[in-house]
């Protein structure tokens, strides 16, 4: 095998073979690669592109660079993996609400993103919780509990983790061949039965229209079938958050309220949660009218909350946190809120707006190096197509100081528009089997 003979093949737009893209996949963790080969890689395939049986070779490839978990478990394996949003800890109710169903989810997360929050630094906001487990400790977790919530050692998709530092200096990130490759070479790499993707679209997500999230949407779903995991995929709308709280503990809390059986406390937040899971368990074989019954029951029965209380437990944190998680999320000092400027409907929402106002006040990195505050964020943040008078509240700030106050309430009303009546989007935009 020869690295510049495969690069110049992508180049030239003849497909590689699998033995090929797999050697150089497994190149790029060994180092048989070098850095200018792999960045010469990435640019020939943002420019050219792959088949779909090359950007399936190069997600098992990738895949198998490092461990790949085997279980034997008394019910199947699930996940589910969404490309980042606005409001949107879908994570957090999912995976007990699973496990409350005898299925067992080994997710692996990631951190914020640009505008978009991280499940891990949500969990984080939790005193006391440890999301790096060793690979036994998840592996415990997972079997005891039935979830856990961690992040990726370094020997999970090391392939991945290299190309994709290469990728970030050298503009080939926005490549659809390259994303797939990345995202499903770790989520692959649990071990899983079945996989369900929530690919979102709007002003809060990283595809801004539902046409640029169905070409990824349908890339990841074949290229995961491809490599074996049955996947299916939701486009789902992100024209505005989809929990009324932004920020890492405001977030966290919104979730436990959910857990409690008070869907009212975030509807758009349930609903999506419940027909996410009702999919991937229909993918191990479930009827999905009868899943998302049980997913219902689960939650509204307080048997969800049992579970992700036993996963916090297990992973350091509160043992008491279902009880009195108000005591145990940190606050912050300075609470306020943002009046309408005008009455009327509110007919739009920037959601990346809104996302970064809160990174600016320290709920998010500006820099790889930067701490995160878990205390700030917007919450009672109001919904497309609600009425309102002029002074009445948009959102609640919580802020660390009030300066950081004064620029997030610009930034509100600035991102969220006030006119006529509005035909608000569906939940879900389009559901993709293959």
């Amino acid at each position: 095998m020869d690295a510049r003979a495969i690069i110049a093949k992508v180049r030239r737009g003849i497909a590689p073979n699998t033995e090929e893209i797999t050697w150089f996949a497994n190149g790029l963790a060994t180092r048989a690669v070098s850095d200018a080969q792999a960045g010469a890689f990435a640019m020939a395939v943002c420019l050219k592109g792959l088949s779909e049986e090359g950007r399936v070779a190069l997600t098992c490839g990738m895949r198998d660079s490092g461990d790949v978990m085997k279980w034997d478990l008394q019910g199947p394996v699930l996940d589910k993996h969404s490309t980042g949003g606005v409001g949107d800890p879908v994570s957090l109710i999912l995976a007990p609400a699973l496990a409350a169903c005898d299925v067992f989810v080994p997710m692996v997360s990631g951190r914020g993103l640009g505008h978009t929050g991280g499940t891990l630094d949500k969990l984080e906001s939790i005193p006391g919780l440890n999301t790096a487990l060793t690979p036994a400790e998840f592996r415990q977790v997972t079997r005891d509990v039935g979830c856990a919530i961690v992040s990726a050692t370094r020997t999970i998709a090391p392939a991945d983790k290299r190309l994709y530092a290469i990728r970030d200096v050298t503009a080939t990130v926005e490549s659809v061949d390259l994303i797939c490759a990345s995202i499903l070479s770790k989520k692959l790499a649990a071990g899983l039965d079945g996989l369900v993707l929530d690919v979102k679209a709007g002003s809060g997500a990283f595809m801004k229209t539902p046409e640029e999230a169905a070409v990824l949407a349908r890339a990841l779903v074949s290229t995961a079938n491809g490599a074996g995991t049955p996947t299916a995929a939701f486009i789902t709308d992100m024209s505005q958050p989809l929990a009324p709280s932004l920020g890492n503990a405001l977030e966290v809390a919104t979730c436990l309220e959910v857990l409690s059986g008070n869907r009212a406390a975030a509807p758009r937040l349930h609903d999506l949660t419940v027909a996410l899971c009702a999919r991937v368990l229909a993918l191990s074989g479930h009827s999905e009218g009868e899943a998302e019954e049980r997913v219902t029951a689960a939650i509204s029965s307080g048997h969800a909350m049992v579970c992700f209380a036993a996963m916090i437990r297990a992973m350091g944190g509160p043992p008491d946190i279902a009880e009195d998680w108000h005591t145990h999320l940190p606050k912050a000092p300075v609470v306020g809120d943002v009046p309408a400027p005008t009455s009327g409907t509110i007919t739009a929402i920037d959601g990346e707006a809104l996302g970064l106002a809160v990174v600016q006040m320290g709920g998010g990195r500006q820099v790889e190096s930067d701490r995160i505050d878990p205390r700030v964020g917007l919450s009672d943040v109001l919904p497309l197509g609600t009425k309102v008078s002029r002074g009445d509240p948009l959102v609640t700030i919580h802020a660390a100081d009030e300066d950081s106050a004064e620029a997030a309430a610009r930034t509100v009303q600035n991102a969220i528009t006030i006119g006529q009546a509005v035909e608000t989007p569906d939940l879900i935009l389009e559901r993709i089997e293959e």
